[in-house]
């Protein structure tokens, strides 16, 4: 664990609350889940470079992906 994991799983986990409450109160499911996403992968990546891969591809799915 380094602290730029920590501070990147920060940053996405930020963010992805904002999704999800973006989610909750548009009724759309897309953002919702990757909000979701979003908070609770961190938790089960330790690389750093693949956390914020993992989090910039998360972070554009809801604007590619619209239903």
């Amino acid at each position: 664990m380094s602290t730029a994991w920590l501070f990147w799983g920060l940053v996405f986990s930020s963010i992805g609350f904002g999704y999800f409450l973006y989610g909750k109160k548009q009724a759309s499911a897309v953002p919702l889940v990757c909000g979701i996403a979003l908070m609770l992968y961190p938790y089960f990546i330790s690389n750093t470079w693949a956390t914020i891969g993992i989090g910039v591809v998360l972070m554009a799915i809801p604007y590619f992906v619209r239903l």
